[in-house]
């Protein structure tokens, strides 16, 4: 069996969830309908970064809300995909439109709805409080929990074995 770092070696693409991955889970409703989502500063680093290294990052959601897209959009990610009953038809359509393969995504999702593409992709990932099924699947486990660091996590252990991760001698921007 191939260990996780070793699957690492040939991720080309994030796909993430959102609610539970880069949120804590919390939403805020307010008084006038809109939703309040709280996401993490390094999470967001960590995905601008990727994308300014050439790795396609994509958001696949059943959330829907103006602030997802919005905050995604912010970092460079062009392909948040939002208010999906079917994550997998969705991701179908990500890889063809890509030209990607299962063994070239890393995925992160938190809970139920996520199974189905765990259980497919290359890398499957989720953060420490993630459903148990979902933990029973991943191929790694975040010490970190959604919101809270694990997105980062991911993108910074699979940049650094490619090499692209930040070096000191390196100008980032």
């Amino acid at each position: 069996m191939i260990n996780y770092k070793e699957k690492l070696a040939a991720v080309k693409a994030f796909v993430f969830d959102f609610d539970g991955v880069m949120t804590n889970g919390d939403v805020w409703t307010l008084g006038d309908g809109q939703t309040v989502r709280c996401g993490n500063i390094k999470d967001g680093f960590a995905i601008q970064y990727a994308v300014k290294k050439g790795y396609t990052v994509a958001v696949i959601s059943g959330a829907t809300s103006a602030s997802i897209d919005h905050r995604m959009h912010a970092l460079g990610v062009t392909q948040c995909f939002t208010g999906c009953g079917d994550k997998v038809l969705t991701y179908n359509r990500f890889l063809q439109e890509n030209g990607l393969a299962d063994g070239q995504v890393l995925y992160m999702g938190d809970d139920l709805p996520d199974y189905p593409l765990l259980r497919r992709v290359g890398v499957s990932a989720c953060p420490a409080d993630a459903a148990t099924e979902v933990k029973e699947v991943c191929d790694y486990i975040s010490h970190h929990p959604g919101g809270r660091g694990c997105v980062r996590d991911v993108i910074e252990q699979t940049l650094r074995l490619h090499g692209q991760w930040f070096h000191q001698d390196a100008v980032i921007w």
